[in-house]
């Protein structure tokens, strides 16, 4: 894990080497002043002597700057490697996350990947800030002020000894126990963000239901989580702090008492004491800096863990060597296809799928909810992979292909609509970023999408707010429709992409692809046979499996489901004109 995690140094090794040559050079700096103080006592104030108090007086004070200078530097440099540190991991985890599969997507919830970019990877970075600059300067300070120590008098040094057993016990039982804490903790993170992300997400539904009270008692719950596990660590975490203080003063205790005695027999002067009581300081206060980097260490090693879980993650859908990067045409096969999300091939959501389609015709595909729609036209453009068979797409398996040239030659409008914060045009280019003004309008007016746009006071350089909440339904799946268009691919899929627009305009946009893309494959997911009736042929799918595939007229002549789906909507749609008529 931290051999993985120090790939993402980069370019920031530099500062990374320099900042503990800063610090030892700061530490240097303070182990020596406590020698000088003694000097000054011993040699200048005792025997009276000025001059001498004056000259070492002078030289604390220059080594006192350069310790702030080396430390000053030191600073710098260690938030520079820290930060860039951090930059590198955020982006080697969001790059690798754009080339996951599906699949890949659907292990990790949308928090929890936020948590990790976010959190996860602060926590790393204060620790390795920590790492650079305190694990450096507080075990060189600790052995540079017990080597000082026993050159002054060995046998008062054997309490720092006992002091440092006692000490690094403690620190072994509080981190072996903290650990599984903040591993709990981080995980209700995850749960707690995806709740705060959901009602963000749904907040007008909440409001529409009046449901902002079981929203807050949600979140509270999930709060609690986070609290409860992070108060179980930090329990143990805060026991840190009275060890140290207890320690430290025990040890000034027994120096001062032993010292004392040894200052009365002329074993030891005035100054030494002074300058073991300097050091006795700097020897706590670097155990108490090493525990604070265990401790962190402690904290971000779930951290680290969750991080490195999304690095090593690999996408399961990748070009082999030597791929395609060509799609000839249109047609696609479904070669005895089976397919199941799990990989579980005792419970397909797909079986048996056998189908040939020529490129240019136009496919309609019908079929009740969890009839496996969605499912069926996500193999093409390869956003899962089947688990038996082949689809083939230009007389080619999918599989052979290089991913992107597929993809690009697949335009795919999603059941879930998306746009992005940007502009109209903005959002459009994701179809073709070189298309003209020119490109845009006229596939905006095949996708019945002018007409509103020209109503907005800026145009077609309105600002779409993020997920397209300015605009309506209807409006967001014209959009991407003619976002869609723009690619000009060679297979169109829409994946119930007209609900929410008028049977008028429906007939219109399928109008428009007859006459501006003849020669793309489209298949076309509804729910109203109106949308597809006029479609080359139709799928009719029931519970994974194909029912019947035909022209409109053979599936009402032979196709139950097909019958029962075009009697219930022609008689809704003879009761409403009724209505009308009536009224």
């Amino acid at each position: 894990m931290i051999k993985k995690l120090m790939n993402y140094i980069g370019e920031f090794k530099k500062d990374t080497i320099l900042t503990p040559v800063f610090i030892i050079l700061e530490a240097i700096m303070e182990v020596l002043i406590p020698v000088l103080m003694a000097s000054i006592i011993d040699h200048g104030v005792k025997p009276g002597n000025m001059k001498h108090v004056i000259l070492i007086g002078l030289t604390m004070l220059l080594v006192s700057f350069l310790s702030l200078g080396f430390g000053a530097i030191a600073g710098k440099t260690a938030a520079t490697a820290s930060t860039g540190f951090a930059r590198n991991i955020r982006k080697a985890m969001f790059y690798n996350i754009q080339n996951y599969s599906f699949s890949n997507i659907d292990k990790y919830s949308t928090a929890g990947l936020v948590t990790r970019l976010t959190t996860d990877v602060t926590n790393v970075q204060n620790s390795y800030q920590m790492i650079i600059r305190m694990f450096v300067r507080a075990p060189f300070m600790l052995v540079s002020a017990m080597v000082m120590c026993l050159m002054i008098n060995a046998r008062l040094s054997l309490i720092f000894l006992v002091a440092l057993v006692f000490l690094g016990t403690s620190l072994f039982f509080i981190m072996s126990n903290a650990h599984p804490n903040f591993k709990r903790a981080f995980r209700k993170y995850d749960d707690l963000n995806g709740s705060v992300q959901e009602n963000l997400t749904g907040i007008r539904v909440v409001k529409a239901y009046v449901r902002e009270d079981h929203e807050v008692s949600k979140f509270q719950k999930a709060s609690q989580a986070v609290y409860e596990n992070f108060v179980k660590a930090e329990r143990l975490i805060v026991l840190n702090n009275p060890i140290m203080q207890f320690s430290m003063y025990a040890t000034m205790i027994a120096l001062s008492w032993l010292g004392a005695k040894m200052i009365v027999v002329d074993n030891m002067t005035t100054g030494e004491l002074m300058s073991l009581f300097m050091y006795v300081t700097n020897i706590l206060v670097s155990l108490m800096l090493i525990s604070m980097v265990f401790i962190m260490v402690t904290m971000s090693k779930s951290s680290a863990e969750r991080i490195v879980e999304i690095l090593d993650e690999t996408s399961d859908i990748t070009s082999k060597e030597g791929a395609i990067t060509t799609v000839k045409d249109g047609s696609i096969e479904f070669d005895h296809v089976n397919f199941s999300y799990n990989k579980n091939k005792d419970n397909f959501n797909l079986t048996d799928i056998d189908i040939k389609i020529k490129s240019g015709e136009t496919i309609g595909i019908l079929g009740g909810t969890g009839s496996a729609k969605s499912s069926l036209v996500q193999l093409i453009p390869r956003l899962y992979d089947v688990v038996e068979g082949s689809v083939r797409v230009g007389g080619v398996d999918v599989r052979d292909y290089d991913i992107e040239a597929l993809r690009n030659e697949v335009a795919m409008v999603l059941q879930k609509n998306v746009l992005f914060s940007g502009t109209i045009k903005e959002n459009l280019r994701w179809g073709n970023p070189d298309a003209t003004d020119e490109e845009l309008i006229m596939a905006c007016m095949q996708a019945q999408a002018d007409e509103f746009i020209q109503t907005f006071p800026d145009g077609y350089d309105t600002y779409i707010e993020q997920g397209g909440t300015n605009v309506s339904g209807g409006q967001k799946q014209r959009l991407c429709i003619a976002r869609a268009l723009l690619k000009n691919p060679k297979i169109l899929i829409l994946d119930d992409s007209t609900s929410a627009v008028d049977t008028k305009t429906d007939a219109y946009i399928r109008q428009a692809f007859k006459e501006a893309i003849p020669h793309t494959t489209k298949l076309i997911i509804a729910q109203r046979i109106s949308s597809i009736q006029d479609a080359d042929r139709i799928i009719v799918l029931n519970d994974g499996k194909i029912d019947g595939f035909g022209t409109h007229e053979q599936l009402l002549a032979k196709n139950a489901i097909y019958q029962d789906v075009y009697n219930s909507q022609t008689k809704g749609a003879d009761f409403d004109e009724a209505n009308e008529q009536g009224a």
